[in-house]
């Protein structure tokens, strides 16, 4: 693999979350990003480490009703932004990545041995039903790491067999456990291993390892999980020679059976990807693990889908020139219907070519990232694409307008809310405030940066939103409708979704009230189970126009000919800050399906008009979409609190308010009333209880604050406290670095100060103060 090799900067580590402040310190940060030797990586495990509990875990999905995407090809990306861990400056907007509903897996990838997702990636990810990989990548001078890792951890005594043995190389399984134990810590996926450097073993190293990659597999799957994987890179084929082959054939074919999958390099000529294809249909079916007695739990069976083809998107010898030409390299590769995968290398392009260019700004990187992937805003609008390169002696390619990256692949909806709650702001993972319940409790000039806070932006909204009447007897024109993201409003988080409609005048004798359906999410649901969806939104319309908003779920697949119960929810509120409202339902599918349904959660906007034939325009601002499974009938309510929290300062700060803040989460049950037990044999429970393994409040991130105390010894309201920060940073579900440049001043001048910690659940729920904890320091 001709990989970009990291740009002349020092390493930063993740800082840009909405923090106070600049300059901060990598205590807010993970430990241990990543290691640069296995002898790091040993020095790691020979400490007890926490599973970080801040990390979102992988949910798999089940089969979904209405997806078809059985048997094509997968989407995997590899993120490798300046060698990696470089795309994260302090105190500034940055790239992320959010297109995650058309891709299977995605890759964390640095120049580093063992690179470690950060954990905010891992969360984003995880969020909406992606898998995330780190790197285990030998080049260079990697040939004696490479022994190492099949051998296993050197002793420091004198060692060796009793009497002289002629077994081939020893395998030892010692990394293979540590590097699956590093996994389940950290709360990502899996690997891709890249061995870029000879194997001076020749054919009995890579025999070894080959057989140590299947030791891998197997203990990831035990210990992350059956989703779990290790995806080889074409870069050794089996003589220890490096030499990529970009397709699959019988040089590479050991790895790739040993393995999850093959991403093959990206300098392919056009034909490759159908001679993999064909290679792979001749392989004997028990070989690839398609034959019944040879399929196991650990090892499933190889298909087409499990050949990732590689493109890049900076074009180095790639066919079509990557950038806005990827469309030319996939369709060789034929995702659709040949059925290959694609491996999509150095996304970030869109960014790192672009930023240093005059008029640079955050907004306009977004128009160009959305147009090559989505395509354009304008339905039928053109999209300039250059010409593409040829290597000498190739033969001319013809190919097609330009086709946006999602068009290739299927969108699958997020994990089903019975088994995670689904939650968005449409955070795009990026800001230039911070929004609390509507209130703006942070401004930063220059913006901030924070994938842990990264939501799905609506995938039924982008490029643009597509109306339907509500009524379909209508034969007027469907109104136009845009979407974009909005940086200078938001309920929870640093954005809101702004929906645009507009549309011309209408003669027709009922066009004084009209009514659409404007689809924002697709969502994968049990039928029979009853869920709650909740959204916070708000309207900017001229005075003409009257309104009637409604919240609704309805199938997306024909299959099933059975209506959507949905019904209102009378906790509608009008009186929240900023002018957002709410809206609630509860819905269900009351028909038997063995497997998950298709449907869509939207709008449905019924306007009246003073003079219908006047054309109109009016613009949505959705805050916050939550859906959850209903709570059962009976049981004991109970709310979310916290309970307690701790400081330890850092001696080592100038400041003695600088340090380390936990804190615990608890519930508390609403008080019991009317308690009437009427004999020892009433079969009525005094109470009942949820048993269910979900029902303690799950918190995506905390709010931190401080205020100082008085010269009189005393603080004022907690409404008063200042805003520092929220988690999401480290990997640690309640644990804050208070670093000392989060701080005011006047703060660091008190005598004493009290820190507030918020939560906020999975349900989109902030808690009230009264459910918050404090904790006072004093000088």
């Amino acid at each position: 693999m001709m990989l970009k090799l990291g740009l002349s900067e020092t390493y930063t580590t993740d800082l840009r979350m909405p923090l106070r402040g600049t300059g901060h310190s990598k205590l807010v940060g993970n430990d241990a990003p990543y290691f640069e030797s296995l002898a790091e990586l040993d020095a790691w495990a020979a400490m007890p480490a926490k599973k970080l509990t801040g990390v979102l875990g992988f949910q798999a999905s089940r089969p979904i009703e209405g997806l078809e995407s059985e048997h094509r090809g997968k989407l995997l990306v590899c993120h490798d932004y300046k060698g990696g861990y470089r795309d994260q400056v302090p105190s500034t907007l940055s790239y992320t990545f959010n297109f995650w509903s058309y891709c299977d897996t995605f890759v964390y990838f640095s120049h580093h041995r063992v690179t470690i997702p950060p954990s905010g990636w891992c969360t984003a990810a995880h969020r909406q039903g992606v898998k995330m990989l780190g790197t285990l990548i030998f080049e260079g001078s990697g040939e004696e790491d490479c022994l190492r890792l099949l051998v296993g951890q050197l002793p420091k005594s004198k060692t060796g067999p009793p009497l002289p043995s002629s077994t081939t190389l020893p395998l030892s399984p010692h990394y293979a456990r540590v590097l699956a134990d590093l996994a389940q810590q950290r709360g990502f996926d899996g690997y891709l291993l890249n061995f870029e450097c000879p194997l001076q073993g020749g054919l009995e190293q890579t025999r070894a390892l080959a057989g140590w990659i299947t030791i891998l597999q197997s203990e990831l799957k035990a210990k992350v999980g059956p989703h779990a994987q290790a995806i080889w890179y074409d870069s050794v084929i089996f003589t220890g020679h490096l030499r990529w082959q970009d397709r699959l054939n019988s040089l590479n074919l050991p790895f790739f059976l040993s393995s999850a999958a093959l991403f093959t390099n990206y300098t392919w000529p056009p034909h490759y990807p159908s001679l993999s294809a064909q290679y792979f249909l001749s392989l004997d079916p028990a070989i690839v693990g398609s034959s019944l007695s040879n399929q196991s739990s650990v090892h499933k069976a190889k298909s087409l889908r499990d050949i990732y083809t590689g493109v890049d998107v900076w074009g180095r010898g790639s066919h079509g020139g990557g950038g806005f030409g990827c469309y030319r390299a996939i369709n060789h590769i034929d995702p659709k219907f040949l059925g290959l995968s694609v491996a999509l290398f150095g996304q970030a392009w869109t960014w790192e070519s672009e930023q240093d260019k005059p008029g640079w700004s955050w907004e306009k990187w977004w128009d160009y990232e959305r147009t090559m992937w989505l395509g354009p805003q304008t339905e039928g609008e053109e999209v300039p694409v250059p010409d593409a390169p040829r290597r000498e002696g190739e033969p001319e390619c013809p190919h097609g307008k330009f086709e946006p990256l999602v068009s290739f692949f299927p969108q699958t909806p997020p994990p089903n809310p019975a088994d995670l709650p689904f939650y968005t702001s449409f955070g795009v993972g990026v800001g230039r405030a911070w929004f609390v319940e509507g209130v703006k409790v942070l401004q930063r000039e220059n913006g901030w940066t924070d994938i842990d806070k990264q939501c799905s932006l609506g995938n039924m909204v982008w490029p643009r939103p597509i109306l339907a009447w509500e009524n379909d007897e209508r034969k007027d024109k469907v109104p136009n409708a845009s979407s974009a993201l909005n940086l200078d409003d938001a309920w929870n988080g640093g954005n809101s979704l702004l929906l645009t409609v507009s549309g011309a005048g209408s003669d027709a004798e009922d066009a004084f009230f009209r009514c659409v359906w404007l689809p924002v999410q697709s969502l994968a649901i049990t039928p029979r189970l009853s869920y709650q969806a909740h959204l916070v939104y708000k309207v900017n319309s001229g005075a003409h126009l009257d309104f009637d908003f409604g919240l609704s779920v309805k199938l997306v697949t024909d299959n099933i000919q059975q209506d959507m119960l949905v019904n209102p929810i009378a906790v509608n509120r009008t009186d929240l800050s900023g002018g957002w409202t709410t809206l609630s339902i509860q819905f269900e599918l009351p028909t038997d399906h063995i497997c998950d349904v298709l449907v869509a959660i939207g709008l449905v906007i019924g306007f009246a008009a003073e003079d219908p034939t006047e054309a109109y325009e009016f613009s949505i601002l959705l805050g916050q979409i939550t859906v959850f499974p209903t709570s059962t009938q009976n049981v004991s309510a109970q709310q979310p609190r916290l309970l307690w929290a701790d400081f330890k300062s850092t001696p080592s700060t100038d400041t003695n308010f600088s340090g380390v803040l936990t804190w615990e989460v608890a519930a508390s049950y609403t008080p019991l009333t009317n308690i009437a037990v009427t004999s020892p044999e009433d079969p009525n429970p005094i109470w009942i209880l949820d048993a269910s393994d979900k029902w303690f409040s799950v918190f995506l991130y905390f709010n931190i604050y401080v205020q100082p105390y008085t010269s009189d010894g005393n603080v004022s309201e907690p409404a008063t406290a200042v805003f520092i920060g929220t988690t999401g940073l480290n990997g640690q579900a309640q644990a804050f670095f208070v670093d000392p440049n989060c701080l005011p001043q006047e703060i660091t001048q008190a005598e004493g100060v009290r820190y507030l910690v918020q939560g906020v659940t999975d349900r989109g729920e902030v808690l009230k103060w009264v459910q918050c904890v404090f904790v006072d320091v004093r000088l």
